[in-house]
């Protein structure tokens, strides 16, 4: 069951999903060569709890970090630690954050000092393939056309796209339905409405689309060692459109 949120309830997410934008800024200024991401991951910890929130990931089903911390080859789900950050490096980081039961999430790929021009190829077409599907979000709009379109921009580009891991619904559970792959065919799929929150989130590869998850059963990276970025915001379906929830207001 796809659950439409009252607007007290997107209230609350407003302010869950600003937690998480304000973390995001805050972690981005600083991201550079020599810092490690458990201390990344500790800055996002404390921000999250000074807002009285408490961040999402912490504990969920026995996650043991406050963010997911994935670099270079490793899609999502990264354990955050003593690796420190090179130059050249990318490294995704997804962040939720739980303010008075409801969740905000995002996710970010960011570069570590100069990258390569097929790296940047990668981040840029993962971003425009998100943004690519929420230009598409509005009541009765269905579904998998937001799949479709992300998948095209993806693959047009050369790119593959991830299908083990989907995106979702979103609200006082941090996953609900409808699960939102980022393939499918378009003008199919439940309707939008107006109060559906949805976590929408390309996850792409530069080499192949298949993944595995390392030992300890949380990082996920890529078979072939192929780099790969990972972006994601949460949005609110309105009457007339979407607003995105895990975006700082200019």
């Amino acid at each position: 069951m796809i659950i439409c949120k009252s607007e007290t309830e997107l209230g609350f997410m407003r302010e869950a999903g600003r937690i998480v934008a304000e973390t995001h800024r805050i972690l981005a200024q600083a991201i550079e060569p020599g810092i490690t991401t458990g201390e990344l991951d500790q800055i996002a910890d404390k921000y999250i709890r000074s807002q009285n929130a408490v961040p999402s990931f912490k504990d969920y089903n026995g996650f043991p970090y406050s963010i997911c911390a994935s670099t270079n080859e490793e899609l999502v789900h990264g354990f955050p630690g003593k690796r420190k950050l090179n130059e050249g490096d990318i490294i995704s980081l997804d962040i939720g954050a739980e303010y008075k039961g409801y969740h905000g999430d995002s996710a970010w790929t960011y570069p570590v000092g100069k990258i390569t021009d097929e790296v940047q190829k990668l981040l840029d077409v993962t971003e425009r393939s998100l943004y690519a599907g929420l230009e598409l979000v509005k009541p009765d709009v269905r579904l998998f056309t937001i799949s479709h379109a992300i998948q095209k921009v993806i693959e047009d580009a050369g790119f593959s796209v991830v299908r083990e891991y989907v995106g979702h619904g979103i609200g006082a559970k941090l996953h609900e339905e409808p699960q939102i792959p980022n393939y499918g065919v378009a003008d199919r799929g439940p309707r939008l409405k107006p109060g559906m929150v949805l976590a929408i989130e390309p996850m792409v590869n530069i080499g192949k689309r298949y993944v595995k998850t390392l030992e300890d059963n949380w990082t996920v990276v890529t078979v072939d060692g192929s780099w790969c970025a990972h972006f994601e915001h949460t949005v609110a379906v309105t009457a007339d459109g979407l607003e995105i929830l895990t975006k700082l207001n200019a």
